[in-house]
């Protein structure tokens, strides 16, 4: 069929932190696609959502069947007063409201063969298997793809046929892997050696590569791929080089990936040669009963006309013995599967399936969406072919704790498609928790998040008491979120964006106690975990990423020696600071200080201040002034600054070992000329020239043709008149002493000169705004300096992902991440359940990965007698009248057997064991709360319950964490 218009100009804002996950091809197909979903109870609305947030160019909704109270359980489209009305017309306006971009419309007939022709996938959810068969055996035949999915209460089932000759042109998220080249031999075959530091184990025997940026070489630039051979060595045979020109320097290596092809069968086929998603044969087999126990499910409605009864142990004999009677399945259309059917497994998902449950169905709609996507991009390898999930986890694991038929019987309750599963009295229950979300940071379009999700959220569920919090969660607010803020929580849900507030959120959490939920997201990586007290262990950051986050680059290498495109990014980035914002600040400062600048001995200001002066001696008065500036900047980083670099250390230098100084990660550099046939230089020039004429109140230019012009006309920079950009380094000499007494007394007064003025504008860096030359500048300098230093460059959009620091986002991760985070909440509330009922999931969507396991229980701590883990803590009740930190200590000792050298309360010292007797004699008669507020200046706060102490004991090992001392007020 043919697709929607894709050529309209796509919304980079809207879809920013999409983009980065699919890149624009794929995002251009997504918006001139067609997709049907019929079938809007909760599973259908799930799916439908996440194509419109993700911008398909047309949805379909069909489902003629009018809305009941089982539907408002999971369908959050849906509310009491569209009882009665067709479930995909009362859908259809707040669906359009998420996205204007999406053309949302209603078909209210039968779905046609004609009908389907219009689409290019089509969904169905919770229908019946007649219609699936049908629909699939349609679009099988004219090269619709096809999808069916549907939940049973705590299980779901997927199924996608693309077609028998489907092409996956990227099958995997991750960016193609591009390697700086050392060398490359002439020969046959050509060996080519990567740089030092290089991923070179990531390249792999039968890749395909091109290249670029070689020097010398230059019939390997931009070629047809080439296939190539890892040696034992890790550099890499290339082919036939005999013919070629000698190689010279730089170039990069870049892998090109291979378009793989798909074949599917059609539904009526793969009903009986199901082909699952699975990790272990013992998970196939869990997955073949989960079929059959769909298939009997079917074949159940059909000959009763309903859906077993909610934990009827009738029907569900029933469902068993249909699943005992079915055909059995094959591994090939001759050889059957000899396997086992577990009939335990098929009796409770016969008995908890009448349910429909908001966890299930966004997962699920997730993975739907997802694959959706997949067959519209063709970016990512689809499932093949059925996909089972189940969470039967979430069930009591003694039997005796099961619902009864009567506790799950419908009530004409909104919440009715989940007591079917887990009966009124855990409804209760649910009822009562009060949890924290914590969203976010509060950073919202004129208004915070959490009051945005608030109003949200009570347009969801009019019975959902939500008091939106605007202060942060951090040690600044712990007056707000104290003692009694936490008494009144039941658990926290947490959503951040850093592994320091992750850590701070579950530190809070162990302190008081507090079940932790914790999610996270990053392209179609996903993971929702859970933190039981004295059941789990407690949430620890992966120290790789607590390790690496927000740390900078050392400022050497940043500066001088460069090896990734990450490093001249931060360079770039400091750059813009420096110049466009710090140098407008200090300027403003001493303006309003009425001091002078050439009056300043500061060497970091002074240097801070030089390149902002440039080539000019008065303030810049037009825009020509700006752009003269700015060329005189590009020469002195990229051209007069590299020589300079390379005056201190030669090509040929040679350190006192006899090793190269170039060598390893350090790459020789070599300075560039100006090019204004080159974009990335005229780039740099135009954003640069305009940025400093922000600074200044100038007006700027954005046409290109006549900055070309002006660079023409402009005298070419002396550069005995440009500062110099070196800071002081133990290695290279300090930006004064590049000038004489002399040239330094000219500097200082074309600084006092150029400073008489009007306040300059400090420029606060700002990624989101495409039109301010913000990321333009960052990125021509940082892909300047990739040239100097002959590294891979990276493209815009990875740029300003760096530089942002930009989290990839796309909504088919998040609601599959909420599902299985809803999942784990099932288990928190519904009591005491041991570790064994607990999951931590990691999911990969791009690449069909899904793992669930059991969590670690919390580490236990011995010191002689005391046994303890993370959740535990000693408590000392303050006592009327209060103890005296002498009764503390006594009392420790006493019931403990701890005999305490080091007391603190936070980073105050209440009593150390080497005090001098006159010190411990002025501590020890001291009540512990007026100890306290003697050394930190504050008392306890109204309303707070407990003091937390830290203590280290004699005789034991420095390593040894003691739990915190509570002291109960």
């Amino acid at each position: 069929m043919d697709a929607l218009d894709a050529s309209k100009l796509l919304d980079e804002e809207l879809y920013s932190r999409q983009l980065y996950v699919l890149g624009s091809p794929a995002m251009q197909r997504i918006q001139g696609a067609r997709v049907l979903v019929s079938g809007l109870q909760g599973l259908g609305a799930e799916v439908a959502k996440n194509l419109v947030l993700m911008g398909v160019g047309s949805l379909t909704l069909h489902d003629p069947h009018p809305t009941c109270w089982s539907d408002l359980a999971a369908q959050f489209l849906l509310s009491e007063q569209d009882l009665e009305r067709s479930r995909a017309e009362a859908s259809q306006e707040l669906l359009a409201q998420l996205n204007r971009a999406v053309q949302v419309v209603v078909h209210t007939g039968d779905i046609t063969e004609d009908l389907l022709l219009d689409f290019q996938v089509v969904v169905l959810t919770a229908a019946k298997l007649e219609e699936q068969l049908k629909v699939g055996t349609l679009c099988h035949k004219h090269g619709v793809c096809f999808l069916a999915a549907d939940t049973r209460g705590l299980v779901g089932q997927l199924f996608c046929d693309f077609g028998e000759d489907f092409t996956v042109q990227d099958p995997t998220e991750a960016e193609p892997l591009t390697a700086a080249i050392q060398h490359i031999s002439q020969g046959s075959p050509g060996i080519l050696t990567l740089r030092k530091g290089a991923n070179t184990h990531y390249f792999r025997d039968g890749d395909l590569v091109t290249f670029s940026g070689i020097e010398g070489m230059v019939e390997l630039n931009d070629c047809d791929p080439r296939s190539i051979h890892v040696r034992e060595d890790g550099s890499l045979e290339i082919g036939d080089t005999t013919t070629f020109s000698r190689y010279l320097r730089g170039g990069a290596i870049t892998e090109v990936k291979r378009p793989k092809t798909v074949r599917h069968k059609s539904l009526d086929t793969a009903l009986l040669q199901p082909h699952v998603v699975a990790q272990s044969s013992q998970e196939v087999h869990h997955a073949h009963c989960l079929h059959q126990a769909f298939c009997a499910l079917h074949k159940f409605q059909h000959l009763h006309g309903r859906p077993p009864q909610p934990w009827d142990p009738v029907d569900a004999e029933t469902v068993v013995g249909l699943a005992r009677d079915l055909e059995p399945l094959k591994r090939t259309e001759e050889e059957p599967l000899e396997e086992p059917l577990d009939e335990a497994l098929v009796r409770t998902v016969a008995l908890s399936s009448a349910g429909v449950l908001s966890p299930m169905v966004a997962m699920l709609g997730a993975v739907a969406a997802q694959e959706v996507l997949k067959a519209i991009s063709r970016k990512f390898m689809p499932l093949d072919q059925w996909l089972y999930f189940d969470a039967l986890d979430c069930l009591p694991e003694d039997g005796e704790l099961l619902p009864s038929p009567e506790d799950c019987a419908l009530r004409g309750s909104r919440y009715d498609g989940q007591i079917a599963v887990f009966g009124a009295g855990f409804q209760e229950k649910l009822r009562r928790q009060h949890y924290l979300l914590f969203l976010f940071r509060s950073q919202d379009v004129g208004r915070p998040k959490a009051e945005v999700a608030a109003a949200a959220a009570r347009g969801l569920n009019p019975d959902l008491q939500v008091i939106p919090l605007t202060y942060p969660l951090d040690p600044t607010t712990e007056h707000i979120y104290g003692d009694n803020f936490f008494s009144r929580v039941d658990g926290v849900a947490a959503a951040l964006d850093s592994f320091q507030a992750r850590r701070y959120v579950a530190a809070r959490c162990t302190h008081y106690l507090k079940p932790l939920l914790e999610a996270g997201t990053s392209g179609t990586w996903g993971s929702a975990t859970v933190f039981m007290p004295h059941v789990t262990e407690a949430y620890r950051a992966p120290a790789s990423a607590a390790a690496s986050e927000d740390a900078p680059y050392p400022v050497c290498t940043v500066r001088y020696f460069p090896s990734t495109a990450e490093h001249t990014l931060q360079w770039a980035r400091h750059e813009f600071e420096e110049l466009f914002r710090l140098s407008a600040e200090t300027i403003n400062h001493h303006q309003q200080a009425h001091t002078s600048l050439a009056d300043m001995d500061e060497p970091q200001t002074l240097t801070l201040l030089k390149p902002v002066l440039g080539v000019l001696r008065v303030r810049p008065q037009n825009w020509q002034d700006c752009v003269a500036w700015a060329l005189g900047h590009w020469k002195l980083c990229f051209h007069y600054g590299i020589k300079q670099l390379l005056r201190h250390f030669p090509p040929n230098k040679v350190l006192e070992d006899g090793t190269p100084f170039w060598s390893g990660p350090k790459q020789c550099p070599q300075p560039l000329e100006f090019d204004t046939n080159q974009d990335t230089h005229l780039l740099y020039v135009l954003a640069a020239a305009n940025l400093y004429a922000q600074m200044h109140g100038l007006p700027g230019s954005q046409d290109w043709t006549a900055l070309r012009e002006l660079l023409k006309l402009l005298p070419q920079p002396d550069p005995q008149q440009m500062a110099p950009i070196f800071a002081s380094n133990l290695e290279l000499a300090s930006a004064s002493a590049e000038f004489g007494p002399e040239q330094q007394k000219e500097l200082n007064k074309a600084l006092e000169v150029w400073s008489v003025g009007p306040p300059l504008k400090p420029l606060m860096f700002e990624k989101d705004d495409d039109s301010n030359f913000h990321v333009d500048f960052v990125v021509a300098a940082a892909s300047l300096r990739c040239q100097n230093y002959g590294i891979p460059p990276v493209n815009r959009a990875q740029s300003k992902r760096i530089v942002g620091q930009i989290i990839p986002a796309i909504a088919t991760t998040t609601a599959a991440v909420a599902g299985l985070l809803g999942l784990e909440l099932y288990k928190v509330v519904s009591g005491p359940r041991p570790r064994s009922a607990f999951r931590h999931s990691y999911l990969h969507l791009a690449e069909n990965y899904l793992i669930r396991y059991m969590p670690f229980a919390p580490a236990i701590q011995t010191f002689h007698h005391l046994k303890w883990t993370s959740w535990d803590r000693l408590k000392v009740p303050a006592g009327q009248p209060e103890r005296t930190l002498e009764s503390l200590l006594a009392h420790l000792q006493e019931q403990h057997g701890l005999r305490v050298r080091i007391l603190l309360h936070g980073s105050a010292l209440l009593y150390a064991a080497g005090w001098s007797p006159e010190k411990q004699a002025q501590h020890l008669p001291l009540r512990v709360t007026e100890l306290v507020q003697q050394l930190t200046g504050q008392a306890p706060a109204p309303g707070q319950r407990v003091l937390v102490l830290e203590l280290s004991c004699e005789g034991d090992d420095e390593d040894t964490a003691f739990p915190p001392l509570h002291y109960e007020l």
